[in-house]
């Protein structure tokens, strides 16, 4: 029992120390150009994206929390973060940039 519960505790701390990790990379730079609010699309032009190994280019990303494109409008500036969740990029944090 006590083996299972040390493993299921260092599991945990696994995770968190995941999530962390996530939430404090670098924000990317990038130029939105089309949002697609039924969608949850958003087409940003953006400079290198340094945790998935992705140079600069324009592609289309799917927004993780509809709220991030309140307010937003295509060719704002924004800093945006992304991730690879079931094969598809994710924007996972969207802000307008300066």
């Amino acid at each position: 029992m006590k083996k299972v519960m040390m493993m299921l505790l260092m599991a945990c701390g696994l995770t968190a120390a995941s999530a962390m990790a996530s939430t404090h990379e670098p924000m990317s730079e990038g130029e939105l150009r089309k949002i697609d609010q039924a969608g949850q699309r958003v087409t940003l032009r953006h400079g290198p994206i340094d945790n998935l190994k992705m140079p600069p280019m324009t592609m289309v990303f799917k927004v993780e929390n509809a709220a991030d494109l309140q307010g937003l409008a295509a060719g704002d500036k924004v800093r945006f973060r992304a991730d690879k969740q079931n094969g598809n990029y994710v924007v996972t944090a969207l802000e307008k940039g300066e």
